[in-house]
């Protein structure tokens, strides 16, 4: 009866609190980066410290703040652990996103991590492998470079390898098992009539039909007003969204427009002219040595 009244008395508890806080990982976040300069002193410069900073009293949260939370989560109890984790698309992870991942592995756990430096479109992307499986907790791992395909062309894959120079020149142009001399089709003219005619022949064949362009919705106005409206065989999907997808043609529009929309374009304008199965025909607007041969 004693100890249930002290473990209730206010001097008690308000000594425990005091020594062990019960705090919340949120809370944790908040006050880090209301005083950045107090948490970061001698990690971060004061310009850095600046940047981060951000009103005590705000609640607004991004994505990026979920890894940072999960830090602080993992801090003050460690997560559930898993036998084996598989990671997809790994090389767009960030440090901290892999941190987040190393620490649901057990002591034991064992990771497969699958991805492609040549598709790394974020802009913390990995730019080597040795590098990134430290950030996963597993700096002695071997890895392995795959440099067979099977899914795209032979023609298609040639001339997206013609990127790797720039943004993976570490990596091996790959080979593809599909000689298929007509899968790859370019034309100079990116004008509206020019890509309704040529969605409308990739259409007579059979399999999926997808338009990948820079931006969405003027691309999608341009073919509902030649009669082309979305259907389950054809769809438009903008670049950036287009990583993991696979059409069995693809009209790609602009190629260059596509590059200049994003800091990482020619990372991204790899992933379009890789998403086709059977056959790629790119519209361009002017002289390219990508498309140019």
């Amino acid at each position: 009866a004693w100890e249930r009244r002290v473990a209730h008395g206010r001097p008690v508890r308000t000594l425990l609190d005091t020594l062990w806080p019960q705090v919340r990982p949120e809370d944790v976040l908040r006050a880090a980066l209301a005083q950045p300069g107090l948490y970061a002193d001698g990690l971060l410069d004061a310009d850095a410290c600046e940047a981060l900073r951000r009103p005590a009293a705000s609640r607004a949260r991004t994505a990026a703040d979920l890894v940072l939370l999960d830090e602080v989560a993992g801090l003050l109890a460690h997560p559930p652990a898993f036998g084996h984790i598989v990671v997809d698309e790994a090389q767009d992870l960030s440090a901290m996103e892999c941190r987040a991942i190393a620490r649901r592995l057990g002591a034991a756990g064992s990771l497969t991590v699958l991805g492609d430096l040549a598709q790394g479109t974020t802009p913390w992307a990995a730019h080597d492998w040795p590098t990134h499986l430290a950030h996963l907790g597993r700096p002695a791992t071997e890895y392995t470079e795959l440099t067979t395909g099977y899914r795209v062309p032979a023609p298609v894959l040639d001339l997206a390898s013609r990127l790797l120079p720039r943004i993976a020149p570490t990596l091996r142009p790959p080979r593809s098992l599909r000689a298929d001399p007509a899968a790859l089709t370019t034309t100079r003219a990116t004008d509206a009539a020019t890509l309704a005619a040529t969605v409308r022949a990739s259409l007579e064949r059979p399999g999926t039909v997808a338009v990948l362009c820079a931006e969405e919705p003027p691309v999608r106005a341009v073919l509902d007003a030649h009669g082309l409206p979305p259907t389950d065989r054809l769809t438009v999907v903008p670049a950036h969204l287009a990583k993991g997808l696979e059409f069995d043609h693809v009209v790609l529009l602009d190629p260059t427009a596509i590059r200049t929309s994003a800091p990482r374009g020619d990372q991204l304008l790899y992933v379009a002219l890789t998403r086709a199965v059977t056959s790629l025909h790119i519209l361009h607007g002017g002289p390219s040595p990508l498309v140019d041969r």
